[in-house]
């Protein structure tokens, strides 16, 4: 599977602006021959915008989905795409996963909210569920929710070969990104791709890590760039034969979770 993460620069509140940007990159990616792109988290609409802006531009950024679509059926791709959803009057931090067919085969919002998110937000549902797809099998969390390991681990209890964490990881925290998401992967023996942004604080260095907690792409600092990598899920099983976390795991420690066959056919 080639994997693509879209390092952008965003402006926040620029949201055509960003789409035209964030569409190009993708066709680019897509060029080179990834079967599976994916956007940072809010790329669209930008991450440091008011409640009213959020309001205004959420229909747009739902509509941009749609658009990407139409890219994923065009050229047989799955997408990622963090978009701002709705329901009711609760507005959410999301990502949309796209089939090659350009139909939505899942949507997920963000559970963890980071401080003045919540002034903006509400909180999705915390109920991680990986989705199948042409390409693998895939789960989906946001930024902040990265960095609490049972969001990750059940994950991997229920299938997930990929995890993907589209973000905005700011300055502060690089330290924090740098441990957690190399963490996430050898502790589940899954590969996990993160895909950040750069610009109003955030400091890029995406990166794909292998099931064993390696490093196998790091895109540069404070500059946009477009990781690719094609990777060999078969891997899961060759690291878990030398390290058995999830053999060993205590399924009682997740009250109703139901095991599944983690093995590749």
């Amino acid at each position: 599977m080639k994997v693509a993460g879209i390092q952008m620069e965003l402006v926040s509140g620029q949201l055509d602006r960003n789409k035209v940007k964030g569409q190009k990159l993708v066709l680019k990616a897509i060029r080179k021959g990834a079967q599976l792109v994916v956007l940072p988290e809010l790329w669209s609409s930008g991450y440091h915008v008011n409640k009213p802006t959020i309001i205004k531009l959420q229909q747009k950024t739902k509509e941009i989905v749609e658009e990407f679509c139409e890219i994923a059926r065009k050229y047989g791709v799955v997408l990622v795409v963090p978009f701002i959803d709705k329901e009711v009057e609760q507005l959410y931090i999301a990502a949309a996963v796209i089939e090659t067919n350009g139909e939505i085969v899942h949507v997920y919002r963000k559970s963890f909210l980071w401080h003045h998110e919540q002034q903006k937000f509400a909180f999705g549902e915390r109920d991680y569920v990986p989705v199948q797809t042409t390409v693998g099998k895939i789960g989906i969390v946001i930024c902040y929710d990265i960095e609490f390991p049972e969001t990750s681990r059940i994950l991997a209890l229920r299938g997930a070969e990929l995890i993907i964490i589209p973000s905005y990881w700011s300055l502060q925290s690089e330290k924090r990104w740098d441990i957690q998401l190399p963490a996430r992967a050898v502790d589940n023996t899954v590969f996990v791709l993160g895909v950040n942004s750069i610009g109003e604080k955030s400091f890029g260095k995406s990166k794909l890590i292998n099931p064993k907690g390696a490093i196998l792409y790091e895109c540069s600092r404070l500059k946009e760039d477009i990781l690719l990598y094609d990777i060999d899920l078969n891997q899961i099983q060759a690291a878990r034969a030398k390290i058995p976390y999830l053999r060993d795991f205590d399924y009682s420690l997740v009250p109703g979770l139901v095991p599944v066959d983690l093995s590749r056919e």
